[in-house]
């Protein structure tokens, strides 16, 4: 690896300047690099319900409270959190990967993150995501782009109903068209919106798909697969331990998490190509049973007769238990636990005569054109 005119580095602080100096181009080739075996080593599990599906959701990574921290990463939580950054991921649904992140400070948005990332998802794919990625542009940038989507909303969303801007419209059939847009002689966007049951109450996702591609019960289940992105960020911080960065200035701490997340990929990557060869589906994968055994496989100087039959042969049991539960899996009442209210239900209307008529209007230039 090293040259006879290159000396060996011996120090942090040699190695943190190197790893500044060089980081950013580094994480370009090495995150093509991983979503190109993504696609190699997923086999069927590609797809979901026969769709190529990725979820969206963001989450906050505490840092030190330095100044330096303080300054330039903002503190974006509640009242008393330190300084965080706000990190948005793209999860593939078919074999429980992070395909794609970004990184920011916390007074970033997501909605402004995954539109920074939409390039880098599959023509066609299906976006999954929860209330916090609504909003007329971004729907618009996310369908502009070739891509799917399946959101739920809550009631700060408005909806029309029997706007007669497509010819066949049913029972699901709704239109996101806030006024500012209809001043600016922007079309309305065609939606489906599901209702769900979900525990005794109701749940409402918008889709662009049509009801053949994507019924009601598909769209149950993908949504329901959705919380893996959710378990992503509970095991880098829970089972990695890496809830809060160690660095003491924002560079460093930004290059850490980067890095952090590098080394969770790339666990999950070995981990999930020995799971989908031995026949089992990639969303069994166990975080802390692979890690468990690359540590067990680090330590011994024979690797080869460590873990029972080899790394290789350990991570291929590395999966969840398939034990049925006798209880539900819930821990005691924890005072800083967060206990949102759920999204209440979108508030939808009639369109008026007004709004019908400039639909038209929108829809005949469209077609002239």
């Amino acid at each position: 690896m090293f040259p006879s005119h290159r000396r060996v580095g011996k120090t942090y602080q040699g190695f943190i300047k190197g790893l500044l100096r060089w980081s950013d181009l580094l994480l370009e080739k090495i995150a093509d690099h991983i979503r190109n075996v993504i696609r190699q080593i997923a086999g069927g599990y590609w797809t979901r319900e026969e769709f190529v599906a990725f979820a969206a959701d963001g989450s906050r990574v505490e840092c030190p409270r330095t100044e330096a921290n303080e300054t330039v990463l903002g503190c974006g939580g509640r009242k008393g959190t330190g300084p965080q950054f706000w990190l948005t991921t793209l999860w593939h649904m078919g074999t429980g990967l992070p395909w794609s992140w970004k990184i920011g400070p916390s007074t970033d948005a997501e909605r402004t993150h995954l539109r920074d990332m939409l390039h880098l998802l599959p023509y066609n794919a299906l976006l999954v995501a929860d209330a916090g990625f609504t909003g007329y542009e971004l729907f618009r940038e996310i369908l502009s782009a070739g891509r799917s989507l399946l959101i739920r909303v809550g009631s700060n969303v408005q909806l029309l109903k029997n706007l007669g801007y497509v010819e066949f419209e049913d029972g699901q059939t709704v239109y996101l068209w806030p006024g500012a847009f209809q001043k600016k002689n922007d079309p309305p966007l065609v939606l489906r919106l599901i209702v769900l049951q979900r525990k005794g109450k109701k749940m409402y996702l918008l889709t662009n798909e049509s009801i053949e591609r994507l019924d009601d019960k598909r769209a149950a289940v993908l949504y329901e697969m959705r919380w893996g992105v959710e378990v992503f960020y509970r095991s880098m911080k829970q089972t990695l331990s890496h809830r809060k960065m160690l660095s003491r200035a924002p560079k460093q701490a930004r290059v850490e998490l980067a890095w952090t997340l590098v080394g969770l990929q790339l666990l999950g990557l070995l981990s999930v190509e020995q799971i989908i060869q031995s026949g089992k589906d990639p969303l069994s994968w166990s975080v802390a049973i692979s890690l468990r055994a690359v540590r067990l496989a680090m330590r011994d100087r024979k690797p080869h007769t460590s873990c029972r039959g080899g790394l290789l042969s350990a991570l291929t049991r590395a999966v969840k238990d398939e034990y049925q539960r006798s209880g539900p899996k819930k821990a005691r009442n924890w005072p800083h636990k967060k206990k949102e209210n759920p999204p209440g239900a979108p508030k939808s209307r009639k369109a008026n005569e007004t709004e019908i008529k400039k639909a038209q209007e929108i829809k005949d230039a469209k077609i002239a054109a």
